[in-house]
């Protein structure tokens, strides 16, 4: 039985892995789990599945957790950054989900590789922000990145028994997001309740922005780089509305494999989890009948411009992805929260990239640095154009 630590549990990704274990008793056993702020959910999964220890966003929101969960609950809980660890370091943990949204996630993601926690990863902000280290850091402590993201699992498995060197090119698709045929004057009057509707995926409200954006896929060339150990010119990207190849890989030969499924995040879950098994699924397979005809389009750089800055960014490297990591996160939480429109995101984003000056080879201290610089200065630039 494979014991798990979820680092976000109460997250759409989380859910959906405990739904998995849920299916699957005999698999695994939840040992520990971290959430922030819905401690109503976290309460519900502590009596569903026993954790020896949870843990949550601080003190208080500790406190009222506490409060809320039976005399005889013997979970432990703990909070804030040390309670985090603490879940990621878990001495009898086989595997760590990473699943807290944005930059949250690097630090205790991290710390489970260095406690030699094999990582199944849904947090693509780590690789994002920090690659380079998280790649060493993995194989110093030969821990396994088993990918979770529907499009980077579905790499993973067009890559196995094949070699590196054979490799041509990776194509992720894209859904395209709900705006993919807007015009300028259209997006320019979308609001947070128009982009947080998914045409084919149920996810959390800062992922779905992304995805709205593209901001989602230039964050994936990104992971995907460092992933497989591949040059960001080497990465495509392809709108594929169906949502049902969900990435490919070209080899020199000419073959292409796919990996195909339908829009459903408990599939490449319980890959990463059961890896190198399969679990079996109960809900109705793929119709292929129903799924086609199966279409692809180009991304328009212009009409979604986050997906060039994201590409850029990857290439430069050292401290940039992480300047556009913070910035994009702050700008999302400023067009949820109608400080500024859709279709002010990329701008923000690239002036906060175009003044900073890119450490190259990066400590985990300067990621961190870049973060908190990248936040500030979207939100002086925010301001500074709500004022004008």
């Amino acid at each position: 039985m494979k014991k798990l630590s979820i680092l976000g549990s109460t997250g759409s990704i989380g859910v959906n892995t405990l739904d998995v274990v849920a299916q699957n008793p005999s698999e695994f056993f939840v040992a520990a789990l971290a959430g922030g702020r819905n401690i109503r959910l976290l309460k519900d999964q502590i009596e569903q599945f026993h954790p020896d220890m949870a843990a949550v966003i601080d003190e208080a929101y500790a406190a009222r957790l506490q409060e809320s969960l039976p005399l005889d609950c013997k979970t432990v809980i703990l909070w804030g950054p040390a309670g985090y660890r603490e879940i990621a370091r878990h001495r009898d943990v086989d595997m760590v989900v990473s699943a807290m949204v944005g930059s949250a996630g690097l630090v205790p993601t991290l710390e489970a590789i260095d406690a030699g926690k094999d990582i199944a990863l849904a947090n693509k902000e780590t690789m994002v922000m920090a690659g380079s280290l998280v790649v060493e850091k993995a194989r110093e402590r030969q821990v396994r990145i088993l990918p979770v993201d529907s499009e980077h699992s579905a790499i993973f498995q067009c890559l196995n028994g094949h070699r590196p060197e054979d490799i041509k090119r990776i194509i992720l698709t894209a859904s395209g997001g709900p705006f993919r045929t807007f015009s300028a004057a259209q997006l320019a009057k979308v609001t947070p309740a128009d982009a947080l509707k998914h045409p084919n995926w149920e996810m959390g409200q800062k992922i779905t922005i992304d995805s709205a954006s593209m901001m989602n896929k230039g964050l994936e060339i990104i992971e995907a780089k460092w992933l497989f150990d591949i040059e960001i010119d080497r990465i495509d990207v392809l709108i594929h509305p169906n949502s049902i190849i969900h990435s490919m890989v070209e080899y020199i030969d000419g073959s292409v494999i796919a990996q195909l499924g339908i829009p459903d995040m408990r599939i490449p879950i319980a890959y990463a989890l059961s890896f190198p098994a399969r679990l079996p699924r109960r809900e109705s397979p793929l119709d292929f009948i129903k799924a086609s005809p199966l279409e692809f389009f180009e991304p328009d750089m212009e009409q979604f411009p986050c997906l060039k800055l994201a590409r850029d960014a990857g290439k430069t490297g050292g401290t940039l992805p992480a300047v556009l990591n913070g910035a994009n996160e702050i700008a999302v939480e400023s067009f949820l929260g109608k400080r500024i429109k859709f279709t002010d995101l990329p701008i923000v984003i690239s002036e906060v990239l175009s003044r900073h000056q890119s450490i190259t080879s990066p400590t985990l201290d300067d990621v961190l640095e870049a973060d908190r610089w990248a936040r500030q200065e979207v939100n002086y630039l925010i301001d500074r154009r709500l004022k004008s």
